[in-house]
């Protein structure tokens, strides 16, 4: 069972960061925007049977958990520690299961699946790592001509930053290998 290591603020004010101190998962990321969503996977379920939790996502040592601002979070942690510490942990897990990406992106041309690669490299590169730090990801859901849609994860999916300073910082990196592309967030 993981231990709580530590819970770190975020910069979105309704999402903490609990750190763990063994893994639940080894690099899968799973990401719940609510509670049907997340109807198979056993801790984001208990995690959403809380009251006020509007999102919950983590990977390996960590896990972001998000509210609807209308409690205290000294209050909600300590009820959001109890199913954290239940959830068994990755070496644990006996079987693992990856899901595909997306549908979206399986039938891409050789040219667009070059073209997504290659953002996709850049944003692994130098968007992702401050992202994870803070609690939350993004994950690319689509490339339609020049059309780049990209889905915020964790504590990034309703903070503020991420659909004004974010996404157009993530844009301005991406034009500077595909000056004509547009970045959404979906």
């Amino acid at each position: 069972m993981p231990k709580i290591a530590e819970i770190e603020n975020t910069p979105n004010p309704n999402a903490k960061k609990f750190i763990l101190r063994e893994p639940v998962t080894w690099g899968i990321t799973n990401s719940y925007d609510n509670a049907e969503q997340a109807m198979v996977d056993e801790l984001a379920s208990a995690l959403f049977e809380i009251e006020h939790v509007t999102n919950v996502f983590y990977v390996d040592k960590w896990i972001t958990v998000t509210q609807d601002g209308g409690v205290d979070w000294l209050e909600l942690a300590r009820k959001v520690a109890v199913p954290i510490r239940a959830a068994p942990t990755a070496s644990a897990q006996t079987e693992v299961t990856l899901a595909a990406a997306t549908s979206a992106m399986t039938d891409l041309s050789p040219e667009d699946q070059h073209r997504l690669d290659t953002i996709s490299s850049l944003i692994d590169d130098q968007v992702r790592p401050y992202l994870k730090n803070d609690g939350g990801d993004l994950q690319v859901v689509g490339l339609v001509g020049n059309r780049l849609s990209v889905h915020y994860q964790g504590a990034c999916g309703s903070c503020p930053s991420s659909i004004s300073g974010t996404l157009r910082g993530i844009e301005n990196l991406v034009r500077s290998i595909e000056p004509s592309i547009d970045v959404v967030a979906v």
